[in-house]
C-alpha cells in the first residue's frame, strides 16, 4: 500500500487522540477514475460490500420471482437480528421449503442489547441470527433455481459462477482470475482493487450492462437498496441515515474491515472507501464527507451528516468525552 492517507481522527478533549488512514476511489460507468485518494490500485476484500453484486444471482435465476423489494434488500443486508429481520429469515426459510439447517453461516446471536438477551433466554445462538443469514436464504433460493440445491457454498456452484460473471462484465475482466478466500459466513470472498471496486460500482449504477435482464435485476436491486435500508442493516443506522440524508440518491453496502461501496444512479458513479486497519470507526463519516466533496450534498449538510452517522466517544457514565471526526478530503 502506497501513500496512505490520513482520514480520521479519534479526538478527546480537541486532540487527537488516534488516527486512522485510509483510501478511497470514485470511479463513472466509462472507468474513469475521478478522484482518488491513497492508493486505487491497493488490492484489498470488500467483503458484504459485494452483496448487491452476489443477490444478481437470486435475481437473474428467476428465483427472486415474487419476492418483494424487502427481501431483495435483505439478500444484501448485513442486519443485527432485529426482530423484524429475523422473521423474514424464517418465513423465507418456510417459503423455500427448507430447514434452518440449510443456511451454511454459522449460529450467531442478535447485536442489539435487548435482542440478544431475549435470544438468550430463548435458547441462544441460531443461525438465523447470523448477520448473513439474508444472503444465505438468496444463494439457497438460487441454487434451488439453478437446479443444485445443495452446495451454494461452493465456488463452482451454479449461483456463484453466475454473480462472478456479472462481476466480470462490470469490471471489464474476468472476476473468477480475482485472489480469493473464504468470508467469515463460510462463503467464498474475493479481493479485488480499490479502482475496480468503484468502477463495478458505477457501472452497476448506471445500469451500463449487455443484457436487459442483467439491467431489470440491477434497477431492481438499487431500489430495493434505496426503499429499505432498514433492512440492509437496522433501524437508525447510518446506512439508513445517509439514504435518507441524499433523499434516494445515494445507496450504499457497508462490509466488514472497513469498507463501504457507494452507488450514485443518477450520475453513474461508484464510491469504495476503505480503513486501512479495518476499523469501522470512521468509514461512514469519510463516505459523508466525500458526498459534499462530490456535490452531492451542501458542504455545510454532509460536515452534519457525518457526524450523524459515527457514535461519540463516551465515557463510563455514557458522557460524551469526544468525538469521531473526518478529516477533509482535499
Amino acid at each position: 500500500m502506497t501513500h496512505p492517507i490520513p482520514m480520521v481522527e479519534i479526538r478527546r478533549g480537541g486532540v487527537a487522540e488516534s488516527i486512522h488512514h485510509g483510501a478511497a476511489v470514485v470511479a463513472d460507468a466509462d472507468g474513469r477514475l475521478l478522484h482518488a485518494w491513497g492508493d486505487p490500485e491497493f488490492l484489498t476484500f470488500p467483503r458484504s460490500s459485494l452483496k448487491p453484486f452476489q443477490a444478481l444471482s437470486l435475481v437473474e435465476s428467476g428465483a427472486a420471482d415474487g419476492l418483494d423489494a424487502a427481501h431483495l434488500a435483505l439478500a444484501c443486508a448485513s442486519h443485527r437480528a432485529e426482530p423484524f429481520q429475523v422473521s423474514m429469515v424464517e418465513a423465507w426459510l418456510r417459503r423455500l421449503g427448507r430447514p434452518e439447517s440449510a443456511l451454511v453461516c454459522g449460529p450467531a446471536l442478535p447485536m442489539g442489547e435487548g435482542d440478544l438477551a431475549d435470544a438468550v433466554r430463548a435458547g441462544g445462538k441460531r443461525r438465523a441470527f447470523h448477520n448473513c443469514s439474508g444472503k444465505h436464504c438468496g444463494f439457497l433460493a438460487a441454487a434451488g433455481a439453478f437446479g443444485r440445491p445443495e452446495g451454494y457454498e461452493q465456488p463452482d456452484h451454479p449461483a456463484q459462477l453466475h454473480w462472478l460473471a456479472a462481476l466480470s462484465e462490470l469490471i471489464g475482466h474476468d472476476a473468477t482470475a480475482l485472489p480469493r478466500g473464504t468470508d467469515g459466513c463460510g462463503l467464498p470472498a474475493l479481493a479485488m482493487t480499490m479502482a475496480d471496486a468503484a468502477r463495478a460500482a458505477a457501472r452497476y449504477a448506471a445500469l451500463a450492462v449487455k443484457d436487459p435482464r442483467r439491467e431489470a435485476a440491477m434497477r431492481r436491486l438499487l431500489a430495493a437498496l434505496r426503499e429499505h435500508p432498514d433492512h440492509v442493516s437496522g433501524r437508525n443506522r447510518p446506512t439508513s441515515k445517509i439514504v435518507a440524508a441524499t433523499e434516494g440518491r445515494v445507496v450504499l453496502k457497508e462490509g466488514a474491515e472497513g469498507f463501504v461501496i457507494g452507488f450514485v444512479p443518477g450520475r453513474g458513479l461508484g464510491i469504495a472507501v476503505k480503513m486501512l486497519d479495518g476499523a469501522s470507526r470512521g468509514k461512514m463519516a469519510v463516505f459523508a464527507t466525500l458526498l459534499g466533496r462530490l456535490g452531492l450534498l451542501p458542504a455545510d449538510r454532509a460536515a452534519e451528516l457525518a457526524r450523524a452517522v459515527e457514535a461519540p466517544v463516551l465515557d463510563s457514565n455514557n458522557r460524551v468525552v469526544g468525538e469521531v471526526a473526518a478529516v477533509a478530503l482535499a
